[in-house]
């Protein structure tokens, strides 16, 4: 199975020749990020119908050729799990590209799995059984063998026909329009450059806090997550999730109380103890109303919670009915979320709003009812 290995100028842009047309390109990228912040590109796969090609940026001056091929807007970039493949670009070009079709958005659409892995979905699609060797490979390391190329080459050449056989799925549907939403969101700038202020919300075991805790937590992981920006070094490198969580739990006011905190040793106290302290006494000083809250779900009442149930089932016969699971149309709490009016409820967007939301929002209107007949549910218009 034949692929070309791209490691000079001249073999870059012969190839980009070759692809410009390609009304779609499969992509993919290797890359490291346990010793950085920002993930270290170290491979690009691109294939279409009759090239299959690794770039090796780290042999390359200048990838211009590749972006002005990759941001072409009248080329669809194929991707599986595109999140990752996306952030690296913004790296490079300071947005991610557009359009983009995501084969593991797409599997769940079309029933083939959620979350479902490329290996996995590789094997149901098309009966091919992919090697998983060098899954660990450190593709930074010099020269690549020949099965670690072939390895990476497989990313994006059965991508082709995945993709191929998933977008002729979708129209003979009547899907294909459905997903642009989803891919639209994958290609927000914004999803990869989140604000400082909000690195604290993705902390575990806030629940264990509660008031000043949480303002003393929100100052230590924007400081942490900005730092780690500035040097490209990994958070946990410079203070782990547990120690901020310590820090706001015990409220420290001097280097003696930090030596106290299980985990803490000199080096992090000799770093950066006078600036956690700093930021502890910062968060103290603040004002009440200007600590941060964690969103709780909101507490339903019986009646409530009795139409959740009678919801789910709902989902349930929407998803038997188009072949799906449940989860991948509406988790319960995505179903409290419509019934409370939360804008944000996914159940309100895209395609499963066309499935199964704007029928749910007729039943919580009146618009439509819930009959059984012989033991078999219908939902009909009142």
């Amino acid at each position: 199975m034949s692929y070309q290995y791209i490691e000079t100028q001249d073999a870059l842009t012969e190839l980009c020749a070759q692809l410009q047309d390609s009304p779609w390109l499969t992509l993919d990228t290797e890359f490291i990020r346990e010793k950085t912040y920002y993930p270290q590109l170290c491979l690009i796969q691109i294939a279409n119908t009759e090239h299959v090609a690794c770039i090796d940026p780290l042999a390359l001056d200048d990838l211009t050729p590749l972006l002005d091929l990759l941001y072409n807007p009248a080329i669809t970039k194929v991707l599986h799990s595109a999140r990752q493949d996306l952030e690296i670009l913004q790296q490079l070009k300071g947005e991610p590209p557009t359009p983009i079709f995501d084969t593991q958005v797409a599997a769940t659409l079309l029933g083939q799995g959620e979350q479902v892995g490329y290996g996995n979905l590789v094997k149901l699609i098309l009966d091919v059984d992919l090697d998983k060797a060098h899954s660990r490979t450190d593709w930074s390391q010099r020269p690549l063998s020949s099965d670690q190329l072939d390895y990476a080459a497989d990313d994006v050449r059965y991508l082709r026909d995945v993709y191929l056989q998933q977008r002729q799925k979708l129209e003979a549907l009547g899907r294909l329009t459905w997903l642009d939403d989803d891919f639209a969101q994958l290609s927000d700038p914004a999803l990869y450059s989140p604000p400082l202020g909000e690195a604290w919300s993705k902390l575990k075991g806030l629940n264990r806090l509660k008031g000043v805790q949480l303002a003393m937590v929100q100052k230590l992981a924007q400081w942490r997550e900005g730092l780690a920006r500035e040097r490209n070094l990994p958070k946990r490198w410079l203070l782990s999730d547990d120690l901020i969580i310590e820090v706001a739990r015990q409220r420290p006011l001097s280097e003696d109380k930090l030596r106290r905190i299980r985990g803490m040793d000199d080096k992090i106290i000799q770093r950066y103890g006078k600036m956690m302290l700093q930021l502890v006494e910062e968060a103290r000083s603040l004002p009440a109303e200007q600590w941060p809250q964690l969103q709780q779900r909101p507490r339903l009442s019986s009646h409530q919670e009795a139409l959740v149930d009678i919801l789910v089932g709902v989902v349930k016969l929407s998803a038997a009915q188009h072949q799906l699971s449940p989860n991948a149309l509406a988790s319960r709490k995505e179903i409290e979320q419509l019934l409370t009016g939360s804008p944000e409820a996914p159940l309100l967007h895209g395609w499963r709003y066309e499935l199964c939301g704007q029928s749910l929002q007729s039943l919580l209107s009146g618009k439509q009812c819930i009959t059984i007949e012989a033991d078999h549910v219908h939902i009909t218009d009142v």
